[in-house]
């Protein structure tokens, strides 16, 4: 019973901070909506800051699983494509996370150098990748260029959500929309038949290009 009333207490927490924003919300509000006491709520995580971490906890474990890419073999378009795809998800799932992610870093110090863990392994996983598609002849850059593709493609990755957010105020973000802004990214280096599979995808999807 304690376990659950536990994940209650996350999935409406998870629930108002991606609705309302984290700041917005109190654990008396989240207490109220579950019709259970403060201290109820309390004996379960002491702070906002513990339910926070916990939050983050599940999203930093959905990612690193993502992110631990096989290497069984070379990657091609569509396999980037379906791993982005779910990275989006994921991030849509727990998008209260990046609704202004300096603040919540500067507020956070263990979230702050978890998150950038992530990053740093986002990089490395998005230059294997990109390190894959060169080796098959389907990616052309120079070392300086494909330096800089690896840190955009993280950087938009990072950030396309709030830029979503905001322009189409739709409140969660488009994952098909978030993956074409990235491999739009790649396009200019592709090279053999690569760039049309992306195309042909793009259309699958039905992305307006």
């Amino acid at each position: 019973m304690a376990r659950d009333t536990r994940q209650r207490i996350m999935t409406m927490a998870l629930a108002l901070f991606n609705e309302e924003g984290e700041p917005n919300v109190t654990t008396n509000r989240i207490a109220d909506e579950l019709e259970i006491s403060p201290g109820n709520l309390h004996y379960h995580f002491r702070t906002k800051s513990d339910l926070i971490e916990a939050l983050f906890g599940q999203f930093e474990q959905r990612m690193l699983e993502l992110l631990a890419t096989p290497d069984e073999r070379q990657p091609d378009i569509e396999d980037i494509w379906l791993f982005l795809h779910l990275c989006f998800e994921t991030i849509g799932e727990f998008r209260f996370l990046y609704r202004d992610l300096t603040d919540l870093c500067g507020r956070h110090r263990g979230v702050h150098q978890r998150f950038r863990a992530i990053l740093n392994l986002s990089m490395n996983t998005a230059r294997g990748l990109m390190d894959g598609l060169a080796a098959a002849g389907q990616l052309e850059a120079s070392s300086l260029e494909m330096s800089a593709l690896v840190r955009n493609i993280v950087l938009v990755s990072t950030c396309w959500l709030a830029f979503d957010q905001v322009i189409e105020r739709d409140g969660e973000g488009r994952p098909d929309r978030a993956v074409w802004q990235v491999m739009s990214l790649l396009s200019p280096y592709l090279a053999g038949d690569s760039r049309d599979q992306l195309l042909a995808l793009a259309r699958q999807y039905q992305i307006s290009l």
